[in-house]
C-alpha cells in the first residue's frame, strides 16, 4: 500500500474547482446598496461605508462565510434590512477587475478607491505613531 502523503481524509475532496471563473457582473436592485469594507470586526461581522452615506454594521452570508474571503478596503453588495437602517448583509464580493467595471458603468462614485487597504485615518488609524527629529539636534549616544 502506498503511504498517504495529503494528509487528512479530506485533502483530496478540497482539490477541484479551485480556479475562478468569470461570472457575471451583478448589478444592485431595490434593498440593495454598494458599500466599501472599512474595518473587520470578528465574528463574520465588519463596518461598511455604503455610498448612500451611510455606515453599516453589517454580516458575512453564511454561504460565503468561509469559501468568500471578505477584507477591508473590498467592494461589496449589501441587502439592507428594512426594519433595521444601520445594519446589513454582505451577499457579493466584487473582485477588483468587477469593482473596476461598476465604476466604468457609472454603479459607484467616482472618488472610489479600489485596491487600497489603508482606509482609515484619524484616531481609528493604527499607525499613529509620529517620530520626533529633536529639533535638528544631534544626539550622542556616549552621552546616553
Amino acid at each position: 500500500m502506498p503511504k498517504n502523503k495529503l494528509g487528512g481524509n479530506k485533502a483530496k475532496r478540497a482539490k477541484g474547482g479551485a480556479q475562478d471563473a468569470k461570472r457575471e457582473l451583478i448589478f444592485k436592485e431595490d434593498g440593495q446598496e454598494y458599500g466599501q469594507v472599512q474595518r473587520m470586526l470578528g465574528n463574520g461581522r465588519c463596518e461598511v461605508a455604503c455610498f448612500d452615506s451611510t455606515k453599516r454594521l453589517c454580516h458575512i452570508r453564511g454561504k460565503m462565510r468561509k469559501k468568500v474571503w471578505v477584507n477591508q478596503g473590498d467592494i461589496v453588495l449589501v441587502s439592507l434590512r428594512d426594519f433595521q437602517d444601520e445594519k446589513g448583509d454582505i451577499i457579493v464580493k466584487y473582485s477588483s477587475e468587477e469593482a473596476r467595471n461598476l465604476k466604468t458603468y457609472n454603479e459607484l462614485p467616482e472618488g472610489v478607491k479600489i485596491n487600497e487597504t489603508d482606509l482609515l485615518d484619524g484616531e481609528l488609524s493604527d499607525d499613529g505613531v509620529e517620530f520626533g527629529d529633536n529639533d535638528g539636534v544631534a544626539v550622542d549616544i556616549d552621552n546616553i
